[in-house]
């Protein structure tokens, strides 16, 4: 059967959802997993054998690995690896705590972890694959009151930039797939953990979620075709914007980083010895 072979977490709704369903519609077959595994079964009504709904917690190391081992079984190879799974935390550094920050990083970065390494091994066997992990506009440019969720995403663009310079030899391609805003379910209390608030942020915290809900959002159904594109390359991108306003942003960053270590650059050459 021709076609490729899509292992995608976190298929319930948002973007993994959307990307399930249009590689199904364009006659590719797809291991759709979430937490509930309810939540992906009407996919196999519509799509019969083409879909294998399974169950996966990203956070279940013994799952992550049945499931990719399962998929892999199922359909005879993997061509497409989606590590979506993920959630924000809302609150400042000093807000949330210990326990929430290590609960993000458990599914965030150690999921996407767990999952990537039980395909490796395969992705190697059949002699090639594409890894693709959903980061963020926010994995290059952190901002206030989410900045655990940044920092998350800043390990996950490392984790997978490495990544992606140790598997090349294996015909293995690594892409880091960065939306900005989108009206997704992302800010659902699903995919959203809120940190009790201290009195001393009040005003940032309104100003900053002010200028959140402002902010212009894409519309979801249109990343459908870039993530298609992108899969079918045949030189695919490490890196690839989904929408129109994260490249300003990230240039206008990224100049004022270059300007600030020019500014800089004689104390630092100093420090050479």
């Amino acid at each position: 059967m021709n076609g490729k072979v899509w292992f995608i977490t976190g298929a319930s709704r948002g973007f993994g959802r959307l990307w399930a369903e249009a590689a199904l519609e364009r006659g590719d077959r797809v291991a759709a997993t979430a937490r509930d595994v309810a939540s992906v079964a009407d996919l196999a009504g519509r799509f019969g054998d083409a879909v294998l709904p399974l169950a996966l917690d990203v956070t279940d190391a013994d799952q992550a690995q049945r499931a990719v081992e399962q998929a892999h079984a199922q359909f005879g190879r993997l061509d497409v690896v989606v590590n979506n799974a993920g959630y924000s935390l809302v609150g400042t550094i000093e807000e949330a705590s210990e326990a929430d920050v290590r609960a993000q990083f458990e599914t965030n970065v150690f999921g996407a972890l767990r999952v990537v390494r039980a395909a490796l091994p395969l992705l190697r066997q059949q002699g090639g694959g594409h890894i693709l992990g959903v980061s963020s506009g926010v994995g290059l440019v952190a901002l206030p009151l989410i900045g655990y969720y940044c920092a998350s995403k800043w390990a996950f663009e490392a984790l997978h930039d490495s990544l992606a310079q140790e598997v090349a030899s294996f015909g293995i391609r690594v892409t880091l797939v960065e939306p900005g805003a989108y009206a997704t379910e992302f800010g659902s209390p699903a995919s959203l953990r809120v940190a009790p608030g201290l009195d001393a942020y009040a005003e940032l915290r309104q100003g900053v979620m002010a200028g959140l809900s402002s902010q212009e959002q894409g519309d979801p159904r249109a990343t459908a075709a870039a993530i298609l594109t992108l899969v079918d390359a045949e030189h695919p991108p490490l890196r690839l914007f989904l929408g129109s306003g994260n490249l300003p942003w990230v240039r206008a960053t990224y100049a004022e980083r270059l300007a600030t270590w020019e500014v800089w650059e004689a104390v630092s050459n100093a420090a050479q010895g």
